[in-house]
């Protein structure tokens, strides 16, 4: 009896995992594939569906400023370089300023309702609420803030409308309105000072709409960056990736400010960093014009790792600093099968007769799995579809061991001839990882996360909402479920 099986492995980190290497100098892992990188006018430039850079070197001289074209995955930029890094004139990631995008009011301020849009991996912000007090929209992001509220009459509050509350990340994001009646609030802070996974900053929520004019769209928050580099990184210039304040409202019947985006992420390893250049990452502050000022957006998180340091320059805020660790996080949730009827997947499955069993093996057989950031408790459904034939489904036990690592084993009869195997488990999160995951499934908070795989396929995570609907999971999602997991 010949059976092949297909190894599952759902492969939801930004990448592999890179450590330093265990010499003095630090590796970035650049193939150097994209060659040197030396722009001598302003430049946008499109990022790679991974928004991977492999380059040799990098050079940007004073008076260029690079900004980066997001890629449909709203991925970070990643700089990875074999050489040095030198960074003389500016790298921008910015979120935008609502009144930037457009405007269908007065052509200056933000009283279109347009929201702030976030840097290269980083996050909008929410739409302005509609005429007549329509309610602002909430920033998107993790640390996204609540759109603008209506006022109700009490015995101590006005009946009035609020601006929204002020994108989070590296700190929360604030509040806007009366600290005494009803506030718009700020964003969570979210992350971690190591800046694994990457992630960037929260949009700020839409100011409630006024009599005549929208509310102004909340700003948008900060990119992401990762520059990487074998020799060193050398910053005289600009790094830039704060968060963009929301525009200003103005004219008869208008509505209220926005809250600012958050600041977005940057880390720097290498082998040395100099340069007293200016590293940005801060929140911004809203615009204002006789309506309540927006919530200010939190401050970003910024990282500096290196064997040597060069640099004595503060950053905004504050940067941590370490020896180089990790280029990319690694351990997001996964699963496979790592065994049937006692002999083990191979690494590297191909989907053609990866396992071979003995036609002398008797049935059933056990077929064994194993998982990595999935909740003990929860089985796997095992699908079994031979060349011909009806498929068979069985579903283990729950997983027994750990978050970090499980085990899980079923019996199952396989049929003479080849047959595919796939496997699927669907784990329920907590709430507030799943209002996290809202704004990547139509708005709507994520009760379950289901991985599967099959035959010379991608592995893949579907997101399912309370009301049963499914949305393929994106890399920034599943950054933020290890995260909040």
């Amino acid at each position: 009896m010949k059976t092949t099986a297909r190894a599952i492995a759902v492969a939801l980190a930004v990448s592999a995992c890179f450590a330093p290497g265990v010499a003095s100098a630090f590796v970035s892992s650049s193939t150097g594939a994209d060659g040197p990188f030396n722009p001598t006018v302003n430049t946008t430039v499109a990022l790679p569906p991974s928004g991977i850079f492999n380059y040799t070197s990098v050079i940007i001289p004073a008076g260029v400023t690079v900004k980066f074209l997001k890629n449909t995955a709203n991925t970070p930029v990643v700089i990875l370089a074999t050489g040095d890094v030198t960074i003389a004139g500016t790298l921008n990631l910015t979120g935008s300023a609502s009144a930037d995008v457009g405007s269908a009011g007065d052509g200056a301020l933000g009283d279109d309702g347009t929201p702030g849009v976030g840097g290269p991996g980083g996050f909008d912000g929410g739409r302005g609420g509609v005429v007549g007090s329509g309610l602002g929209g909430t920033g998107l992001g993790p640390g996204g803030g609540q759109g603008g509220v209506i006022q109700n009459q009490t015995a101590n509050c006005a009946p009035t409308i609020d601006a929204g509350g002020g994108g989070g990340f590296g700190t929360a994001g604030g509040n806007a309105g009366d600290p005494n009646c009803t506030q718009s609030i700020g964003g969570s802070a979210y992350g971690s000072s190591q800046i694994l996974p990457l992630i960037g900053g929260s949009g700020g929520g839409g100011g409630t709409g006024g009599d005549s004019l929208p509310g102004s769209g909340g700003g948008g928050g900060g990119g992401a960056l990762l520059i990487a580099a074998s020799g060193t990184v050398n910053v005289t210039g600009a790094i830039n990736a704060s968060g963009g304040a929301s525009g200003a409202e103005g004219g008869g019947g208008f509505g209220c400010t926005g809250g600012g985006g958050s600041g977005g992420a940057i880390r720097i390893m290498a082998t040395t960093i100099s340069g007293n250049g200016a590293i940005f990452a801060q929140g911004a502050i809203s615009g204002q014009v006789g309506r309540a000022l927006g919530g200010f957006g939190g401050d970003g998180r910024i990282r500096l790792e290196a064997e040597t340091f060069n640099r004595t320059a503060a950053t905004l805020p504050t940067a941590s600093i370490s020896t180089p660790g990790p280029v990319f996080v690694a351990g997001a949730p996964a699963l496979a099968i790592s065994s049937v009827a006692g002999v083990s997947a191979p690494a590297n499955p191909k989907g053609n007769a990866d396992i071979t069993l003995a036609s002398s093996t008797p049935n059933p057989v056990t077929v064994v799995f194993t998982t990595t950031g999935v909740p003990v408790g929860n089985t796997v459904q095992l699908t079994v579809t031979p060349a011909f034939g009806s498929k068979t489904t069985a579903v283990t036990p729950a997983l027994t061991g750990t978050t970090a690592s499980a085990t899980a084993s079923v019996s199952v009869n396989l049929p003479v001839g080849p047959s595919v195997l796939q496997a699927q488990t669907t784990f329920t999160i907590v709430a507030s990882l799943g209002d996290l995951l809202k704004n990547f499934a139509g708005n709507e908070r994520v009760e379950k996360i289901t991985l599967s795989a099959t035959l010379g396929g991608k592995s893949k995570a579907t997101l399912i909402t309370v009301s049963g609907k499914e949305y393929e999971a994106p890399a920034e999602a599943l950054q933020i479920a290890l995260m909040g997991g």
